[in-house]
């Protein structure tokens, strides 16, 4: 799966965990932020029906492979998709001259290889979950070789060694459809869709700081739309990076966000993930979670994300900013109307 910033990759087998002892006899889970898909994923393996939604066209499309999309289904017909794209002609176009010359997150050799892929899976017309499974084995690729810290704000002064490798697509990891019923991705505002969700657990990992995850992934919202929008700044991103703005990346914003889906939440239990970075505090989400039952709490130490690590950059690569702490603390919150043995921390 892609780099991610925020991807519970590393806490997966507490978040299973958590679920398993609310839910041991199966049941549905609805995770409102998908983001990389990783949770609805690894949800779907242990045998749960999933619903993944979030607000950002390349993250639906990534629920879409990863959660709605049916091993049994669509594995075979996607094999010779992919295997088509794999023999189309490099030819520069949008993408080359905006992301690989312009600005240097791709070689320019991979870049016409992106270009000449996307176009061709536009030329197919394939069915919505064909399409989306072809798009992630795209996206995956450049994400094997492109030149950045793992985010589409910056990228390297010089040219990473992976960058220098060309680009070859594979298979998506496609799971086979579970016995509860069709798992499924959607696409719309949590706080909007959170009254019609209907599920047994929701499971919320919701932006918690200023960073937005459109902003930080920008290269891939334009890929999967292939819009070939209006861009600006040394990054390129997209010009509505400055007009879709969400109000969990908004201090005095999220409280009432993020109150608003909890409220709206009809399902018995709930889990939320959050971060000590993030602008609510571990006691302010504790006491927001009680108006619905018991709320316990894991404690999770995590060494911070990789550009945190590197420190801060101008865009000659010069360092103009130190490297702060080099750890943070993961949170999850589970609430239900009776008491759960959680995982222990890790």
């Amino acid at each position: 799966m892609i780099k991610y910033l925020g991807s519970k990759r590393a806490l997966l087998d507490p978040i299973k965990a958590a679920v398993a002892r609310v839910l041991p006899e199966g049941g549905t889970v609805c995770d409102l932020f998908s983001g990389s898909a990783r949770v609805g994923h690894a949800l779907k393996g242990q045998g749960y029906r999933v619903w993944s939604n979030d607000i950002n066209t390349y993250a639906h499309t990534l629920a879409t492979a990863y959660v709605q999309a049916d091993r049994e289904v669509w594995s075979d017909r996607a094999a010779a998709v992919i295997a088509e794209l794999g023999e189309v002609k490099p030819e520069a176009g949008w993408f080359t001259k905006t992301f690989c010359e312009d600005a240097r997150f791709f070689h320019p050799e991979n870049g016409a290889r992106i270009d000449a892929m996307r176009d061709r899976i536009v030329a197919m017309g394939l069915e919505p979950e064909l399409e989306a499974v072809a798009m992630v084995s795209l996206m995956e690729a450049a994400d094997r070789v492109d030149s950045t810290a793992g985010v589409h704000m910056a990228y390297m002064k010089a040219w990473a060694p992976r960058a220098l490798k060309p680009l070859s697509l594979r298979m998506p990891d496609l799971l086979p459809g579970v016995a509860g019923g069709p798992c499924r991705a959607t696409q719309g505002d949590a706080v909007e869709i959170a009254a019609q969700v209907e599920a047994d657990l929701v499971y919320l990992d919701p932006p918690y700081n200023q960073h937005s995850y459109l902003g930080n992934y920008h290269v891939w919202e334009s890929l999967v739309l292939w819009d070939k929008p209006e861009t600006y700044g040394i990054a390129n991103k997209r010009v509505d990076v400055r007009t879709r703005k969400s109000a969990f990346n908004s201090k005095p914003g999220i409280g009432p966000a993020l109150g608003a889906v909890i409220e709206a939440i009809q399902a018995p239990n709930l889990i939320v993930s959050f971060n000590d970075e993030g602008y609510l505090s571990r006691d302010q989400l504790v006491e927001m979670l009680s108006a619905r039952g018991r709320v316990q709490v894991v404690e999770i130490d995590r060494p911070r994300y990789v550009g945190a690590r590197i420190g801060i950059h101008n865009p000659k690569g010069e360092k103009v900013g130190a490297v702060g702490r080099l750890k943070n603390v993961e949170y999850l919150f589970l609430v239900t109307d009776r008491v759960v043995a959680l995982p222990e921390a890790a």
